[in-house]
C-alpha cells in the first residue's frame, strides 16, 4: 500500500515540476504568488539548499499528499534543484510532515499542548532535532493545518526570509474565509472584468480542468476554506441534479485543498422547481421542500458548506414576501442544514424603495432582530452601510448586533474602482475598516475584534470576498488585482496583518525581493486606494457613478426608478452647499452608532474631513482645516487625485528593469488609461459642481479639457469594458 502511495505521489511531483516548467507564459501572471522561480540571492540559496534536501511524510492521505507535492514543486523551482520525496528514510535537514496522529516522528516530539492552542487549521514551523538530525518539522492537528504550514514556509522563502532556529505558530483568527463568485450559469461573469465564469459547466463533471486545481492551491495558500461558486442573484437550476453532479466534480477537487463548497440560492426555489406554489418559510411543506433538497445537495457533496442568501434585496425574492422576517427566513434553511453542520450566511444587504435614508436601511431591518437568528445562520455584512463605495464609515451594524454571528464582507473585484483598468490596491480599505475603533465596549472594540468573537462573544466568525477571478491568463485582469486577492485571504487569516506587510509579501512573491523595486512599488500600492478616492468621490461624497455599469462620473444622475439609485440622492448638491445631513437635524443615521462616534460624527468640527460630507451638508464657504474653503479643498482633492496617478505612472516608468516585459507593458498601458479616467472624472465632477457653487476654479490648476455638456455626452456613449447582461442593469444592482 505505501509503495504505490508514494509511487503515485512522486508521479504528482514529476507532473506538478513539469508544470512548473511549462515557460511559454511564465511571466503572463498566471501564477499569481505562487511563482516559484530561483531564488535570485545565490548565497542565500545554498543556504536553503543546505537547510531543506528532503521532504518526508509518513502518512497517506489526500491532503498529505498534495502538500507533499507543492511543497516538493516550490523547493524544487525556489532552490533549482530537485527535492525529493520519502515515507520513511530520515536524512539530515528534511521537512517533515504530519500530525501526532498519522506521524511516529511528530508524536515523538510530544508537541500536545502547543499544537492545541493552534485549534483545527493552525500550524507550528519549527527547526529541531530527531534522532539526531537536525529537521525542520511542520505540524498541525489536521492534515490541512499541514498543508497551511507548508504554504506559509514556501512563503518565508520566497519573500528570503531566515529559516535559522525558526519557530513559528500559526492559526487563523476567524473560521471561515470563504470567497464569493458572482458568476452566471451562462459563464458571464458578474462584476467580474476579467473574462468568463471560471466553471466550465458545459465539460463538468467530465473534464476537471488544471485550472480547478491551481484554484484551489492559489486559495489554500492563504488559508481560505471555502468558495461560494455561483452569484447572490442566483438561478434555481444551481440545485437542480444537472448541476450538483457538477459541483461535486469541483467539490472533489477543492477537497483535498481545504476548501468547502458553498452556493447561493433562490428563495423560490420551491416554486421554480414546480413543487409548490409558494416558498413562505413558516409553511411546513416549504420547510420539508428545503430539508429534502438539502438532503440531495449532502448526497452529492457530502463535505457541503452551506448557502448564501440574498433575500428581499434588489427585486430577489424572500421571506418578506409572505410577511415573515429575515431571521424567520434564514432559520428555515439553517434547520434544513443543522444536521449536517451547514451554515447559512445571509446576507444584509437590503434596503427598501420608500425608505428616508438609505444609510439607515440595513440597521433598521437587522437591528430589531437581534439575537433571534439560528446559532447556525451568520448575518453577511458589507464594511459600509451603503454599497462598497471607495470610502465608507463602516456599517452600524457591526457594532449593533450583540447577539448574532457576523462576518465582513469586502469586494476585491473593483465594481466601484476602475475595474480591471485601474491600479486600487485594496488592502488599505480592509485594514481602514478592520482596525476602525467602535467603542462599543470600550477601547479595543475594533471591527476585526468584533468579528473574532471577542467583543461580543459570538460563537461563529468570518470573512468573506466577492472576486473576480476568470478566464483571463493572469485570472484578475489588471495584474495589481491579485494583490487585493492576496491581502484578502491574509487579512482574514490575521485581520493584525497590516496592508503595508502584505504588499510586500505579495510584491516580492509576485515580482521580485529587490529592494529597488519593492519600495516604490509598495508606495505606489498604498497611495492608489488613496488616489481613488480622491479622483472620484473626496471629502466623503459617494455614488457619483454612471448607473448599470458604475465605471464613469455621472454626478448629474436623476430621475431613476428609484432616488436611492440616483447620485444626486447622496451629494444633495445645492446653491446653499453640497454633503448629506445624517445628524439629529437630518436622518439622524449617526444615532446608529455608538454614543462616542455619534458625538464624534455629528461635531462638524471633530469629523474625520474623509466622512465629513457623508454626515454633514455644508456651505461651500466652510473652511477646512487646510484653511481653504469648502469648494477650494474638494477641487484640490479631485486634482490631487489625478496627480497621484501621474506620479504612480512616473515610479513605474522607472522600474522596467526590475519586470519582465509582458507585465510591465500591461500595467504601463494600463496606467495610461487610469490617467485618462481620472481625468474624466476630474473634469466631470468639478465642472458639474461648479454649476451650484457658482465659484471658480482656483488659480493654478490645469483647466478641464471640454465643457459639461461635452462629459455628459461621454457618459452615455462611453464604452463600459464588461459584458452586457440583464443583472448589470440599474435595476439588478449589487
Amino acid at each position: 500500500m505505501f509503495r504505490r502511495f508514494f509511487t503515485n505521489l512522486f508521479i504528482l511531483w514529476v507532473l506538478f515540476l513539469a508544470g512548473a516548467g511549462q515557460v511559454s507564459h511564465a511571466e503572463d501572471g498566471y501564477d499569481l504568488w505562487l511563482r516559484y522561480q530561483p531564488v535570485a540571492d545565490k548565497t542565500l540559496r545554498k543556504t536553503y539548499q543546505q537547510q531543506l534536501s528532503q521532504i518526508l511524510v509518513e502518512a497517506h492521505t489526500p491532503v498529505l499528499s498534495v502538500a507533499a507535492a507543492e511543497l516538493a514543486r516550490g523547493l524544487s523551482g525556489l532552490l533549482a534543484k530537485p527535492i525529493t520525496i520519502s515515507n520513511k528514510k530520515l536524512s539530515k535537514q528534511a521537512v517533515v510532515l504530519g500530525t501526532p496522529a498519522n506521524s511516529p516522528l511528530i508524536a515523538s516530539l510530544k508537541l500536545g499542548d502547543r499544537l492545541l492552542a493552534l485549534g483545527d487549521e493552525g500550524y507550528l514551523i519549527e527547526q529541531t532535532r530527531i534522532n539526531k538530525r537536525v529537521v525542520t518539522i511542520i505540524a498541525a492537528n489536521s492534515d490541512v493545518g499541514v498543508l497551511y504550514g507548508s504554504f506559509h514556509l514556501l512563503r518565508l522563502i520566497q519573500t528570503q526570509q531566515s529559516l535559522d532556529k525558526i519557530s513559528i505558530t500559526s492559526a487563523p483568527k476567524l473560521q471561515h474565509c470563504v470567497i464569493n463568485h458572482w458568476d452566471n450559469l451562462n459563464r458571464v461573469v458578474e462584476r467580474g472584468y476579467a473574462g468568463l465564469s471560471l466553471w466550465d459547466w458545459g465539460t463538468l463533471p467530465e473534464y476537471k480542468s488544471q485550472r480547478y486545481v491551481d484554484y484551489a492551491r492559489i486559495n489554500a495558500s492563504l488559508g481560505i476554506n471555502g468558495a461560494v461558486l455561483n452569484n447572490v442573484n442566483a438561478d434555481p437550476r444551481i440545485l437542480s441534479d444537472q448541476f450538483l453532479q457538477k459541483i461535486a466534480a469541483l467539490a472533489d477537487v477543492f477537497r483535498p485543498y481545504g476548501i468547502k463548497v458553498y452556493l447561493s440560492i433562490n428563495y423560490n426555489s420551491p416554486r421554480a422547481f414546480g413543487d409548490l406554489d409558494l416558498a413562505d418559510p413558516l409553511d411546513p411543506r416549504v420547510q420539508q421542500w428545503w430539508k429534502d433538497r438539502t438532503k440531495k445537495v449532502y448526497d452529492y457533496i457530502p463535505d457541503f458548506g452551506g448557502y448564501l442568501v440574498k433575500a428581499n434585496s434588489e427585486g430577489q425574492p424572500g421571506p418578506q414576501d409572505y410577511g415573515r422576517n429575515h431571521a424567520e427566513g434564514a432559520n428555515m434553511l439553517a434547520a434544513a442544514l443543522k444536521p449536517y453542520g451547514g451554515v447559512v450566511f445571509w446576507r444584509a444587504f437590503v434596503y427598501h424603495p420608500d425608505i428616508g435614508d438609505r444609510f439607515r436601511g440595513s440597521y433598521d431591518e437587522f437591528k430589531p432582530l437581534d439575537g433571534k437568528f439560528a446559532d447556525n445562520v451568520i448575518l453577511q455584512v458589507k464594511n459600509g452601510p451603503i454599497d462598497f463605495q471607495p470610502r465608507e464609515p463602516y456599517s452600524p451594524l457591526f457594532s449593533a448586533l450583540e447577539k448574532t454571528n457576523m462576518m465582513m464582507e469586502f469586494q476585491v473585484t473593483q465594481e466601484y474602482f476602475g475595474f480591471a483598468t485601474h491600479l486600487a490596491y485594496q488592502g488599505p480599505l480592509f485594514e481602514e475598516s478592520l482596525r476602525t475603533e467602535t467603542y462599543v465596549k470600550g477601547a479595543g472594540s475594533t471591527i476585526g475584534n468584533i468579528l473574532e468573537g471577542k467583543v461580543f462573544n459570538t460563537k461563529r466568525t468570518g470573512m468573506a470576498a466577492v472576486i473576480n477571478p476568470g478566464t483571463d491568463r493572469n485570472w484578475t485582469g489588471h495584474p495589481f488585482v491579485q494583490s487585493s486577492w492576496y491581502a484578502f485571504g491574509r487579512m482574514a487569516w490575521d485581520h493584525i496583518i497590516s496592508a503595508e506587510s502584505a504588499a510586500e509579501e505579495w510584491l516580492r512573491m509576485t515580482f521580485s525581493n529587490d529592494k529597488n523595486f519593492i519600495d516604490p512599488v509598495k508606495k505606489m500600492m498604498m497611495i492608489s486606494r488613496e488616489a481613488g478616492v480622491n479622483y472620484r468621490s473626496p471629502l466623503g461624497l459617494t455614488h457619483l457613478y454612471s448607473q448599470g455599469d458604475h465605471y464613469g462620473p455621472a454626478p448629474w444622475t436623476a430621475n431613476l426608478e428609484r432616488p436611492d439609485w440616483t447620485a444626486i440622492y447622496y451629494h444633495r448638491a445645492a446653491k446653499d452647499g453640497i454633503g448629506f445631513d445624517r445628524t439629529k437635524t437630518g436622518s439622524n443615521a449617526i444615532a446608529q452608532y455608538p454614543a462616542p462616534l455619534a458625538k464624534l460624527y455629528g461635531d462638524v468640527n471633530a469629523v474625520p474631513e474623509e466622512f465629513l460630507l457623508w454626515f454633514h451638508h455644508l456651505s461651500w464657504d466652510h473652511k477646512m482645516k487646510s484653511g481653504r474653503i469648502l469648494w477650494d479643498e474638494l477641487v484640490h482633492k479631485y486634482y490631487e487625485g489625478v496627480e497621484q496617478v501621474r506620479n504612480m505612472q512616473r515610479e513605474w516608468d522607472k522600474l522596467e528593469a526590475y519586470v519582465d516585459a509582458e507585465r510591465f507593458a500591461h500595467v504601463k498601458a494600463l496606467l495610461i488609461v487610469q490617467e485618462r479616467d481620472a481625468v474624466i472624472w476630474r473634469d466631470s465632477c468639478v465642472l458639474y459642481f461648479q454649476t451650484f457653487s457658482g465659484k471658480p476654479i482656483p488659480a493654478g490648476y490645469e483647466k478641464p479639457q471640454q465643457d459639461l455638456d461635452y462629459y455628459k455626452a461621454l457618459a452615455r456613449t462611453r464604452y463600459v469594458p464588461e459584458p452586457w447582461h440583464p443583472a448589470s442593469s440599474s435595476r439588478v444592482l449589487k
